[in-house]
């Protein structure tokens, strides 16, 4: 538990995440704390075995609070060696795609974000367990972004430029799935373009998905989005406005169960994970404690 006015806090640090460069949120880091009585640790993913060495790194140190330096991915693997255990998380947004930062209002100015981790304005905010084995902590998805998020992870662009050139590559490419959806209270068939389980209101682009997330309310919302002309899905992917909901079917639950009538690309908080004919979800309701601005 942590000590009145001091923590020990252990920085996961990503260091092929897109956005700042790491050397510069490390000097970030090193300097912020040089005067503060806090102890400060920092690990550096490697890729190997991170999931092994972060845990060990968690109970050697003892860690109060663990700083995930990096995007969605990193947030989620960090989430993942925490949950449960009476440990707070913070988030840097160091990556190229920060949704989940941007959801919590984290500020992108490093010492702004700092201050954040040592400060004192705590939410408890839910998860999603995924077919039984993954977390959810922002949005996963079935086919056209999840198309994306593969193209984009496959492609050497970055930036805005080189998201556009694969917003436009998964476009062309888009097909309607047809789907089978069964949650607590529905049970429908449907075709899609996009069916969204959500723990949050927009992507890491600050394309708005589901303007009725709340990540703190023991619930989670399924989005499916129909027919869409090819215009409207590239000025929505790419810009902040809300998907127009003549197009658009949100409902809230606990559960859900989707099968898919063909295998269809899936992704996780920013993770692509192959082509899938189901996917199970159910909210762990309040069972991450992450450190919020005030």
């Amino acid at each position: 538990m942590e000590n009145p006015g001091t923590f020990k806090i252990l920085f996961i640090i990503n260091p092929i995440s897109g956005g700042k460069n790491k050397n510069s949120w490390e000097t970030a880091i090193r300097e912020y704390f040089q005067d503060l009585p806090h102890r400060v640790e920092m690990y550096v993913l490697t890729g190997k075995d991170d999931t092994g060495s972060v845990q060990y790194r968690i109970e050697k140190l003892q860690a109060d609070r663990v700083v995930a330096v990096g995007g969605d991915g990193t947030v989620s693997l960090v989430a993942k060696q925490i949950l449960g255990i009476p440990v707070i998380m913070g988030i840097l947004p160091a990556g190229s795609a920060n949704g989940m930062a941007k959801e919590l209002g984290i500020p992108e100015n490093q010492k702004e974000a700092l201050d954040i981790i040592t400060g004192s304005c705590i939410k408890c905010c839910d998860v999603i367990r995924i077919n039984d084995e993954d977390l959810c902590i922002h949005l996963s998805d079935v086919g056209l972004n999840a198309r994306l998020v593969k193209y984009f992870d496959e492609s050497k662009w970055r930036g805005m430029w080189g998201y556009a050139r694969m917003v436009i590559k998964a476009l062309l490419r888009k097909r309607l799935m047809s789907a089978h959806i069964v949650s607590d209270d529905r049970d429908i068939t449907t075709s899609a373009f996009m069916i969204v389980i959500a723990n949050a209101s927009k992507y890491g682009s600050g394309a708005m998905v589901n303007p009725v997330g709340d990540h703190s309310d023991g619930l989670f919302e399924v989005v499916i989005l129909r027919k869409f002309p090819v215009l409207q899905l590239f000025k929505m992917l790419l810009s902040y406005k809300n998907f127009r909901p003549e197009n658009v079917e949100i409902f809230h639950t606990k559960n859900v169960t989707i099968t898919l009538r063909r295998r269809t690309h899936f992704q996780i908080d920013g993770e692509y994970k192959g082509k899938t004919t189901q996917v199970t979800a159910t909210v762990l309701p309040a069972q991450l404690q992450v450190l919020v601005n005030s």
